[in-house]
Formats: C-alpha cells, structure tokens, sequence
C-alpha cells in the first residue's frame, strides 16, 4: 500500500511543482555554470548503491572539499543555493528516485557509503527498507548544518552523536510501519517547511 502511495504522491508532486522546476532549472543556470542537478552515489535498500537526485546548490566539485556542510553560510553553497536548502527545494528531483522504486516519501535517508560502513549489525536493520526523502530525524536535524558550525570538530560529532541519535530515530520509524505513521511524517515535514517552527535543538550532550 506505501508504494501505491508513494507513486501517487510522486506523480502528483512532479506535476503540481513543474513549473517550479524549471524556474529553478533557469535560476540556477543564471547563477553559476554548471549542470543543474547535482547526482551523488548513496547506499539504499539491503546496502544497494544508487544515484540520488538533487537541484546542485554548492560551486563545482565543492563536495570534495568535505562530506557534510558547516553552517548557515557555508561558502562552498552558491547565492541561489542558500535559498533552495532554506526551503528543502533542492530535495524536489528525489520525486524522481521514488518514481524509479530507489527511495520512498518517507524512510530512512539515504547515507554515503563512508558512513554506513561504520554501522554496527544492529544499525545495518535501517537498511532493510527503502530510504526516504523525509523522517522523524531529517525533521529534528532539519539544520544540522548550524549543529555542526558550533562544533570543534563536525565529522567527529556527526558520527558519534547525530548519525546515532537519527538511527536510532529511524529503528523507531520502521518498526512501526503503519500508514498512519507515514502520513503523520508527511504532513509534519509540510507544517515545519512552510511555518518554519524553531528547531529547538542546539546541541546534545
């Protein structure tokens, strides 16, 4: 029944944003050369490796500079791309991972290898599902980025604190695989992206 939904949702998503797409296409042409999407290799159902789709909102090859961006104004991200995160726009072409039966609306997200290699046999159960473009953790750490910047060092506490924390926050999610819970992701990723609730997180212990 999740898959009859995340189809529906998908193709109607697609359909409704198109023309949003393609001024964001034309925009982000205009801000910086480049391709439009950005494409980046991440680890889905049963370890599986597939190619996640994003609207690119950092300069070129930026991502070799570091696996995770620091702070509100990291300045690898470009003017336009700023403004894409702020409002989650960039995740929008992951419609089109859904389509392909590669992720769900909701689940899990999707890591880069460097980190589900670190995962313990116990952690490795979120593996077991499709990933998703939304969850319980990507809502809590909705601005990770600002965690990070107030950090000594961010990889360290990525991988010790908050990559923990979100599995453990996922094993909760897929545990409980009703439709109810699935909706009631859905439409409190819609409430925090269009009222923009403060995120009540700084920092853990």
């Amino acid at each position: 029944m999740r898959k009859l939904f995340d189809f529906i949702f998908a193709i109607v998503g697609l359909i409704i944003t198109f023309p949003f797409l393609l001024i964001i296409g034309i925009a982000l042409k205009l801000d910086t050369n480049g391709p439009i999407f950005f494409k980046q290799k991440r680890i889905g159902k049963f370890g599986k490796e597939f190619k996640i789709l994003k609207f690119r909102t950092m300069k070129i090859n930026a991502w070799e500079d570091g696996l995770l961006t620091i702070g509100d104004k990291d300045s690898r991200v470009t003017r336009i791309g700023y403004f894409l995160r702020k409002y989650k726009l960039d995740e929008l072409p992951q419609l089109i991972n859904v389509l392909k039966g590669e992720m769900s609306i909701v689940g899990p997200r999707p890591e880069l290898q460097y980190f589900t290699d670190m995962y313990t046999l116990e952690q490795k159960e979120i593996l077991n599902v499709l990933p998703g473009i939304t969850d319980e953790a990507t809502i809590l750490y909705r601005n990770e980025s600002e965690i990070l910047a107030n950090v000594s060092n961010p990889k360290e506490y990525y991988i010790q604190t908050i990559m923990p924390h979100k599995i453990e926050l996922n094993r909760i999610f897929i545990n409980n695989p009703s439709l109810a819970n699935y909706f009631r992701i859905i439409f409190k990723t819609i409430k925090i992206i269009f009222l923009k609730s403060p995120n009540k997180i700084h920092q853990l212990k």
